[in-house]
């Protein structure tokens, strides 16, 4: 069977390779009902190992260290990905191991050069849980524009669903999850032009706790455009609960950007952006107790991403986040440099 492989592969050469990224991050935050936090945090330091075993057979891995420290549940160490991939055809491939939910822009591909603001948008951490991954399988592919495809992983702990996080609290990220119920996501993307994608996708879970089962689904759109220094992102999603105190949950965002050193004739890529953001976690509620608008914020950010190289980004934005029940506001000021390699 050895022998078999390798004959196929006479001219190929095993390789191997290392990549990364990782974010500082300064944030200034004021609130109206509590002291100011400065904080200056190495966000993330993240490892990607790869190697390719033949032209079809490859494998993937990605390690990440968060906030620098690991001690007494502060910090974490996580195996984002660790797959082997099987591609015999650009149009079907298979991977296997620990993946990532194909849910939304920036779940699957979040370095810091490739999103505007220092931080990942706050629609990303309250609506769609990133990072999202677990260990699981996938068929995948492309044809004539459009990519596809089809995620079965392990499910969610419904009994960690609240109103103020939605699912995210429910990832099981990999650690002995249980596989009873199954998590499974089909997203599509369609490549208009070379400039812009727009796609779906679809999530479905019978999310199981120790004594109760919530199931939920998932459906999110998102499109990005870029070409000719205008960069525009925009992404909403809908969360519907069968049972539990929260119906659904609903959120959305735009980012739209230009890039500046047309007009100066920098090297350096100057891109300042303006972004609109709308979340509440608990849109919709079957808990008359609740206050849906107490879970609902809205976020205006202006902000700069300066890239001197493709792979590097420096990051400056100021923001201001409104709770939409009593007006309370959160306004932040923050700094980052970012790599990816």
């Amino acid at each position: 069977m050895t022998t078999s492989l390798f004959a196929q592969d006479d001219f190929f050469t095993p390789k191997t390779g290392v990549g990364g990224y990782g974010e500082l991050h300064y944030n200034n935050n004021t609130f109206d009902t509590k002291k100011a936090e400065k904080k200056l945090d190495f966000h993330r330091f993240v490892l990607f190992f790869s190697h390719s075993f033949s032209e079809k057979w490859s494998f993937k891995a990605e390690l990440e260290l968060e906030h620098n420290f690991v001690s007494g549940g502060n910090g974490e160490v996580e195996l984002e990905q660790a797959y082997v991939s099987y591609l015999p055809y650009n149009w079907l491939g298979f991977r296997a191991g620990v993946v990532l939910a194909p849910v939304g822009i920036i779940n699957e591909i979040h370095e810091p050069p490739t999103f505007f603001g220092v931080e990942r948008p706050d629609y990303h951490n309250a609506i769609i849980p990133t990072t999202w991954y677990g260990n699981g399988a996938s068929v995948f592919g492309n044809y004539k524009g459009l990519e596809y495809t089809l995620n079965v992983m392990e499910g969610l702990n419904s009994e960690k669903f609240s109103p103020a996080s939605a699912l995210r609290s429910g990832r099981r990220k990999g650690y002995l999850a249980d596989a009873t119920d199954l998590m499974y996501t089909l997203r599509l993307d369609y490549n208009i032009s070379s400039a812009f994608k727009a796609g779906a996708s679809a999530t479905y879970n019978k999310a199981r706790g120790d004594s109760s089962t919530i199931e939920f689904n998932l459906v999110e759109l998102h499109a990005k455009y870029s070409k000719n220094g205008l960069y525009a992102v925009a992404e909403g999603a809908m969360i519907n609960y069968n049972r539990g105190s929260v119906e659904t949950s609903t959120g959305y965002y735009f980012d739209l950007g230009y890039d500046i050193n047309r007009f100066i004739k920098s090297d350096w890529q100057i891109i300042p952006f303006v972004r609109y953001s709308f979340y509440n976690t608990a849109s919709t509620v079957r808990n008359t107790n609740l206050k849906p608008d107490d879970f609902a914020y809205t976020q205006i950010m202006v902000g700069l991403n300066i890239l001197p190289l493709d792979n590097i980004v420096l990051k400056v934005d100021f923001s201001s986040k409104k709770r939409k029940s009593n007006d309370e506001e959160t306004k932040s000021f923050n700094l980052g440099v970012g790599y990816m390699f």
